[in-house]
């Protein structure tokens, strides 16, 4: 049974499934994050208010970390400190976390340099590791 935080993440993930669907195939692949890196490369040339950057991050960040897991699994805790949710891949065996909204702040703010394919791949090599070897990382 899903808690109310992956419910919603959820409901948010496949909303932003729909409300893009004219500008890519957002079918919950790893390869649809090339997608969601163009999309965030363009709306990085506007101004945006912390607002809106909130809602982006939110929205956008709720479809990464529903790539991650459906394609490797994983369950979602909320921090209070920090007030955003966060996904946990491997337990009990091993721990690999990522933290999406912040990273689709930081590609929104600092262009390229914060590339979401980029960034996934290091989860995915970090899940490949823990699967080997018991390995415990947070990927930011």
């Amino acid at each position: 049974m899903q808690n109310k935080l992956e419910q919603d993440i959820r409901s948010t993930a496949e909303s932003f499934t729909t409300n893009f669907s004219d500008r890519g195939n957002f079918d919950f692949s790893v390869e649809s994050l090339k997608g969601v890196d163009d999309l965030l490369d363009e709306i990085s040339d506007f101004e945006i208010d912390e607002d809106h950057l909130e809602s982006i991050s939110s929205m956008v960040g709720c479809y990464i970390f529903e790539v991650a897991r459906r394609n490797y699994g994983g369950q979602y805790y909320w921090i209070q400190e920090t007030e955003q949710p966060v996904l946990v891949t491997g337990q009990p065996d091993f721990s690999v976390s990522i933290l999406a909204f912040e990273k689709v702040k930081g590609r929104v703010q600092n262009g390229k340099e914060d590339s979401i394919p980029f960034y996934f791949d290091g989860y995915i090599e970090a899940v490949k590791k823990g699967r080997d070897t018991g390995y415990c990382a947070t990927v930011v």
